[in-house]
């Protein structure tokens, strides 16, 4: 009974460390729902692993490193749907999984453990970190490997180049694929923005016009007659 109830409250701070993750950290910076269930089955999944592995006696060590080894090699599988900073995130929830799965480690071992890699997920991955660097794949509709020329079209529709690497030049198509990072001008931005809105946005009716009426031939109105 003792372990049960030293495996369930392992469990217990497994599941409060994991939906921290995802629905307090993950889901409201990226909004991708398909892949919380994902980190959740994954995150679930080895921690009966690991606690089955931990009762396994003196070879439970080597057991628990080969099955750390598999599933760390399901991360190199082909994933595109998957960002880059989203690994980060699936990293995470098979560590919250394999410590909390760890019987023979204390509660308290184990909450400061686990809040280790929550803390620095949330602060490496903050939106206000670095929040004018940014990342694009610019395509240009010509075939363009002057330095200088990429440099002046990112500045003038990107902001201040730091870094780019020309990813695919098409003389047929004449097309460019430019993989930039930039930082974003403080007020180009947002004035480029307002120029936008002013031009997807409808007009606004106004509030005190009437729609024009002619009168009917017995001596009443109508609206929008098509009568001769």
């Amino acid at each position: 009974m003792e372990l049960i109830s030293r495996i369930l409250a392992h469990f217990a701070l497994d599941i409060a460390a994991v939906c921290v993750l995802t629905f307090a950290v993950y889901y409201p910076r990226h909004r991708r729902r398909d892949l919380i269930p994902g980190y959740l089955a994954l995150n679930v999944s080895l921690f009966a692993l690991a606690a089955a592995l931990g009762r396994s006696g003196d070879k439970g060590g080597i057991a628990l490193a080969f099955g750390l080894i598999g599933v760390l090699s399901i991360v190199g599988l082909r994933s595109e749907s998957m960002q880059t900073e989203e690994v980060a995130y699936y990293f995470t929830t098979l560590v919250l999984g394999l410590i909390s799965g760890l019987p023979n480690v204390s509660l308290g071992l184990t909450a400061i453990l686990c809040a280790l890699p929550l803390a620095v997920v949330y602060a490496a991955g903050h939106p206000r970190l670095l929040a004018r660097t940014q990342r694009a794949l610019v395509t240009l509709d010509a075939a363009v490997t002057d330095p200088a020329a990429i440099d002046s079209f990112v500045k003038e529709h990107l902001g201040e180049p730091l870094s780019w690497k020309i990813q695919e030049v098409d003389y047929g198509r004449h097309l460019t694929v430019v993989d930039v990072r930039y930082r974003q001008a403080r007020t180009g931005g947002v004035s480029r923005a307002r120029k936008i809105l002013r031009i997807v946005r409808p007009p606004r009716l106004k509030r005190n016009v009437r729609p024009a009426r002619t009168p009917a031939a017995d001596g009443r109105t109508t609206l929008f007659s098509d009568r001769p």
